[in-house]
């Protein structure tokens, strides 16, 4: 019996384990509601104020002693996930100090980003010419390639055939 209790406890430590995600940043001194499009029309009064972001990675290089990565903003669920099903909200420029490896920081990958916006900075989005929200990041999050929505653990009796 105490077997079965020890297997039970370890089983439900593993579940909880498995069900925590994503980074859960503090959203005490965050403006939530602020959207890149509104960082970059109210840029003169939300400098250095806090953003929690994320978004897919459009492009990502290294520069000689930072990183940037041009990411389209996406609202956040409240595991501080992209919802790429949603309508864009922006584009916006993260910097990072140091080296960020562009294999992992690649196109197409989400991340979630938490730091103070630090102006604006012109751009082209194709031929049209595009004002980006700049935001200068301790903390970013690079979510897993594949992330599923339903549950992992499924309980039942039965048999399964298949191909």
């Amino acid at each position: 019996m105490r077997r079965l209790y020890n297997t039970l406890v370890l089983l439900g430590a593993v579940l909880l384990v498995g069900c925590a995600s994503g980074p859960q940043y503090p959203t005490d001194e965050v403006e939530l509601t602020l959207t890149p499009h509104q960082a970059v029309a109210e840029a003169a009064t939300v400098r250095g104020k806090t953003i929690l972001w994320g978004g897919m990675i459009i492009t990502s290089n290294n520069l000689t002693d930072k990183s940037r990565l041009e990411i389209l903003a996406y609202p956040l669920d409240s595991n501080q996930y992209p919802q790429i099903d949603s309508p864009p909200l922006g584009r916006f420029l993260l910097i990072k100090d140091g080296y960020l490896e562009t294999v992992d920081y690649a196109p197409g990958r989400l991340v979630s980003v938490r730091g103070p916006l630090a102006g604006t900075e012109s751009g082209k989005v194709g031929d049209t010419s595009y004002t980006y929200p700049v935001v200068k990041t301790r903390e970013i999050f690079l979510w897993p390639r594949s992330r599923r929505s339903d549950p992992r653990v499924h309980f039942g009796v039965g048999v399964i055939f298949g191909r």
